[in-house]
């Protein structure tokens, strides 16, 4: 969250008609590179009493913050009271692979989610928000007070935007925008000053009786439509907790190593013909297009992994929470290529939680002899508790 205060008031003569102000404001956050900008009124978005039920379920998982004052995510006027419109912006990150790209499926490789294959959206959005408030100041002709949020805080923000008539919330909890889909990164704009809110277009057919994100789902995170149950979604387990992951979900992941764009991949409103972002922001820095080997991923030590995400997303789950999923993909691959740069974990990877999941990996791994090997040599040597019980577990046959 940022806070606006511009010392310099612009001139009356660059006041505009207040009832111009918002198509004025929407055409200058489109000159910023936002794809949308939508008012909503200063209130609870749609469906904010939903909120206290699913964190009742458990649903967020460790991201203990979001149980902290749960009713100023669910109204806006408690967060900041001073506010009295919100400025909806979403940028757009899509950027289709190249033919020549290598193929995402191939489970040799790591995948990392669209968004994180630039440079981090926090460090693009947050300026140009700022940006457009300095705008809004000129515009008007006067200092208004604004609060800039990116994804950091307690805002139900796709609901504000959907509310604002950005485009509706799908099965998969994201937002949908019916021309340009659901690759959209939000942001918003609280503002000390009364705008006329967007009404949301009628007749928008919505995700209808299609489930597809649903059936692409592979731990079961979206079997309640509309719902997303976090502490079950691949984007959680490999960005926000930063503990062991469930055993019980390892082998669905597949080769996501941080976050996943699974459902959004098969939604047919991103199925169309999407308009790739023009935003040299999100030019991919991660090499091979956001599916770098995953031997090449688990042989980075700390200096090679700052210089890989230097700038980028991916630095929130640190090296040690990459690599442990790393590993999990490495015993998902099911391939004894994979057995000597486990063992080299074993060995001498001074991070448990990295050791933990590379244990497992190898118990993937028990029909190579060598992977067996192993996992007995580290029985011996192994000094953390943790580790020695996830070595116990593998030699046992335990998935």
């Amino acid at each position: 969250m940022s806070q606006h205060s511009n010392n310099a008031t612009p001139s009356p003569s660059s006041t505009v008609n207040s009832s111009e102000l918002p198509e004025l404001i929407k055409l200058a956050a489109s000159n910023l590179g936002f794809d949308f900008a939508v008012i909503a009124p200063y209130q609870p978005p749609p469906n904010a009493d939903r909120f206290p039920e699913w964190i009742a379920h458990g649903y967020h998982g460790s991201m203990s913050w979001m149980t902290k004052h749960p009713e100023r995510r669910m109204d806006p006027r408690l967060q900041w009271p001073g506010g009295k419109s919100i400025l909806s912006v979403g940028m757009n990150y899509h950027r289709p692979l190249p033919p020549d790209a290598p193929n995402p499926d191939d489970p040799s490789r790591g995948r990392f989610a669209r968004y994180a294959w630039g440079l981090d959206y926090h460090d693009l959005i947050l300026p140009r928000l700022k940006a457009l408030g300095r705008t809004i100041d000129y515009l008007a002709g006067q200092q208004i007070a604004s609060r800039a949020y990116v994804d950091t805080g307690p805002l139900l923000e796709r609901p504000i935007a959907a509310g604002a008539g950005a485009g509706f919330i799908g099965k998969h909890t994201l937002l949908i925008h019916w021309r340009h889909g659901s690759y959209f990164l939000l942001g918003e704009l609280l503002l000390d000053k009364e705008l006329a809110p967007d009404i949301p277009k009628k007749g928008i057919i919505g995700c209808g009786g299609c489930h597809k994100c649903i059936d692409a789902c592979p731990t079961g995170a979206l079997d309640d439509p509309y719902v997303n149950q976090s502490n079950r979604c691949i984007s959680y387990l490999t960005i926000e907790h930063w503990g062991a992951i469930p055993h019980e979900l390892r082998s669905r992941i597949g080769n996501w190593v941080f976050g996943c764009d699974l459902c959004q991949e098969t939604c047919p409103y991103n199925a169309r013909n999407l308009m790739p972002t023009v935003e040299p922001f999100f030019e991919p820095r991660i090499p091979d297009w956001g599916v770098p080997k995953l031997l090449d991923l688990m042989a980075l030590d700390d200096q090679q992994f700052r210089t890989w995400f230097k700038g980028s997303p991916v630095k929130r789950s640190k090296r040690r929470g990459l690599l442990r999923n790393v590993a999990v993909a490495l015993g998902n691959w099911g391939s004894d290529e994979a057995i000597p740069a486990l063992a080299e974990v074993m060995e001498n990877e001074p991070e448990p939680l990295i050791r933990s999941h590379a244990a497992w990996a190898l118990g993937q791994l028990d029909q190579y002899s060598s992977a067996r090997l192993t996992l007995e040599k580290s029985r011996v040597s192994e000094g953390d508790e943790d580790v020695s019980e996830e070595i116990e577990r593998a030699l046992a046959g335990g998935s």
